[in-house]
């Protein structure tokens, strides 16, 4: 996994089903640590590519196998002080279930116009419009 060095390097989805009615909702995850809300993401590890690292941390934090479709774009940020790349897909939520834990202790399926409201962070607001681009 090549990058910028000193950069940390993470993958996420937006997460997304489809309900009954054919209404689109989006997941969002609560960290307590944080006291957050955002899209399921996570550092890649050594090795990894970057879409796999993207699902995995999905079936981490939400206990969703999905199916990866578009890639999104990435994310900039400061974190603790080290610039951060989270790069994304979009990514259907295929089967599953979660169970609340240390990291996330809490999921929402919303609208996207519901989600873009509660995410915590604004850099992460643009991936609601990237995510409904590609619907």
């Amino acid at each position: 996994m090549s990058g910028r060095a000193g950069v940390v390097r993470a993958a996420g989805c937006v997460l997304w089903r489809r309900t009954a009615d054919g209404t689109v909702e989006v997941c969002l995850v609560h960290r307590p640590k944080y006291d957050d809300w955002s899209f399921p993401k996570g550092k890649v590890k050594a090795g990894e590519e970057l879409r796999a690292a993207a699902v995995r941390e999905v079936r981490e934090e939400t206990g969703r196998v999905c199916e990866p479709g578009a890639r999104l774009g990435t994310v900039r940020y400061r974190a603790g002080g080290r610039e951060k790349e989270v790069t994304y897909w979009s990514a259907e939520a295929k089967s599953g279930s979660f169970v609340p834990g240390r990291e996330v202790d809490a999921l929402r399926w919303l609208p996207a116009e519901e989600a873009r409201e509660l995410l915590s962070h604004p850099q992460d607001r643009p991936l609601v419009t990237w995510f409904l681009a590609t619907l």
